[in-house]
């Protein structure tokens, strides 16, 4: 099992609208190594839901339910499907600028490489 970070604006698709649907197809992403992200995507991994502008924050927990698959409306992208698991509360704030800028400086690391650090440190906070 992966976790992975999922970054979305509240106003687009909030942690309210995947609470009370239960489930979503994750589509609309353009940024090529959220892409890539998607497609690293398995069935039984687990999602941060992050939400950005505002405050943010780490708001909630997804389930990706099924396998990623070529997102139909965009053939550069990629979509997957994914389930409610619950929020966190309180939401914890990351600077996800700072972080990434600090770590891909001293590891010299891609972005997906960095978010999939912090996804672990969450994770071990959370534990």
């Amino acid at each position: 099992m992966a976790y992975f970070l999922a970054k979305t604006d509240p106003e687009t698709y909030s942690i309210d609208q995947l609470e009370k649907e239960k489930r979503t197809v994750w589509d609309g992403v353009n940024n090529p190594q959220a892409v890539r992200a998607i497609r690293d995507m398995k069935s039984g991994d687990k999602v941060f839901i992050y939400h950005s502008g505002g405050l943010s924050a780490v708001v909630g927990l997804a389930k990706v339910v099924s396998d990623s698959r070529p997102d139909p409306k965009n053939p550069r992208s990629a979509v997957a499907d994914f389930e409610y698991l619950g929020r966190v509360d309180p939401p914890v704030t990351l600077d996800l600028r700072v972080i990434t800028l600090t770590l891909g400086f001293v590891l010299r690391l891609n972005l997906a490489m960095v978010l999939g650090i912090i996804a672990a440190i969450f994770v071990f906070r959370l534990l």
